[in-house]
């Protein structure tokens, strides 16, 4: 059974990093690569796989939700919901009205 070779895409998504990233990696040799045809670059699985133990990487979005505090979390929450928990306060004031008063 022949391996499934992983493209650019897929090993930029497996480890987190911009396609272009990738293309340097493999460039200065870092992730043995293969050419397809003389144009496509492929890579193993094992290989990227290993290359990620071995680098410890952590993806941009880990690291920016790494950095980010709970204070930041939930001050971002009520910033972007404000419209949607005002409309929902809203409505159930004007049900209590109407059903209760």
């Amino acid at each position: 059974m022949e391996e499934k070779l992983l493209t650019v895409r897929d090993v930029a998504s497996f480890l987190g990093v911009s396609e272009k990233e990738v293309l340097d990696l493999a460039e200065d040799g870092s992730i043995p690569a293969y050419k397809v045809g003389g144009l496509y670059l492929r890579f193993r699985r094992e290989q990227v796989e290993d290359f990620k133990r071995k680098h410890n990487l952590i993806s941009h979005t880990d690291r920016a939700l790494a950095q980010t505090s709970i204070k930041d979390r939930i001050a971002d929450f009520f910033y972007f919901n404000d419209f949607y928990l005002f409309s929902v306060l809203l409505i159930v004031a004007m049900l209590f009205i109407i059903f209760i008063g």
